[in-house]
């Protein structure tokens, strides 16, 4: 696969910087090129492969009709991650990674519930027979459910993917997908560990502008993905209506051959009818031609 992901755009986005020396992880050291001022630098050329073969995993994701969730709640990737992901219409979480968010997913999706009744409760009017005290007790829940659960209220069913920023932050949010076999695809810098990560991308987690340059890569491909789906959803539509068509008129010329068939039958049928009748009055006329003879005989016998 041919890179679409450019070294000098990493580059200038500076998700080569990566942490202290003394605070690497050894684990890491496939993808460091090398220390510099202490600081150890990440090999950009294996970033570029490894940024865009998971851009085509969630690009394949993403054309299926699944969900990719997006993690990650640290303040310089909060409104990053609630730009990009919204604008593929995908799930994310940067407030608080709520403790069963996956592995206990039942009891998230009544909380959103929960939330949805509330608002159905103040669209047809329920709302306005509380007193002002529950008004703004269930006002605070609302807020609160908002805050956390807000950017998940379309999420029916457990997420295909996890994208995570910042492995160690969000080790529970790892730790519940891997629990559960969901793939994770990570931006991982010189201090995480790897190992848990299905599709690692070695990069800087805490510049806003890293964290930028990847989600683009990423999200980029998600839109393509859906709209590969959109086309094929179109195209199948297209050829069911075009089935249907050819369905129908082959329906039509059944029919048509069907009534023709009738009509040969009854035409064959009158035709042997006519034929019976011609023979049975030529043999009626015989006979009576026969009888007339007969008679004139026995007449003559009788004056003779």
């Amino acid at each position: 696969m041919a890179n679409k992901t450019s070294f000098e755009q990493l580059l200038e986005a500076g998700v080569h910087f990566g942490h202290l020396k003394r605070k690497w992880n050894p684990k890491m050291a496939p993808y460091i090129f090398m220390e510099k001022n202490g600081i150890h630098i990440i090999d950009l050329h294996k970033t570029a492969i490894m940024v865009d073969t998971a851009a085509d995993a969630l690009r394949q994701i993403a054309r299926s009709g699944r969900k990719i969730l997006f993690v990650s709640t640290k303040k310089q990737a909060k409104e990053v991650v609630a730009e990009r992901a919204g604008a593929v219409a995908m799930p994310f979480v940067t407030e608080r990674w709520a403790g069963g968010m996956l592995t206990n997913f039942p009891t998230i999706r009544k909380a959103i519930k929960k939330m949805a009744s509330i608002d159905k409760m103040a669209a047809d009017g329920t709302f306005d027979n509380f007193s002002k005290r529950e008004k703004l007790q269930i006002s605070r829940s609302r807020a609160k459910l908002e805050k956390n659960l807000g950017s998940i209220a379309d999420l029916t069913r457990l997420p295909a993917a996890l994208f995570v920023i910042d492995v160690q932050k969000e080790h529970n949010a790892v730790k519940e997908a891997k629990r559960l076999g969901i793939p994770v695809f990570a931006m991982v810098d010189t201090c995480c560990d790897p190992t848990p990560i299905d599709f690692i991308i070695p990069a800087n987690d805490d510049a806003s502008s890293s964290i930028d340059a990847i989600l683009k890569v990423v999200t980029d491909a998600i839109a393509e993905g859906l709209s590969e789906r959109k086309l094929e959803k179109a195209n199948e539509e297209a050829a069911s209506e075009s089935a249907a068509e050819v369905a129908a008129e082959g329906g039509a010329a059944k029919r048509t051959r069907s009534r023709k068939a009738v009509a040969e039958k009854v035409e064959k049928i009158e035709k042997e009818v006519e034929a019976i009748v011609a023979e049975t009055e030529e043999v009626v006329e015989k006979a009576a031609e026969a009888v007339a003879k007969k008679v004139e005989e026995v007449v003559e016998t009788i004056e003779a």
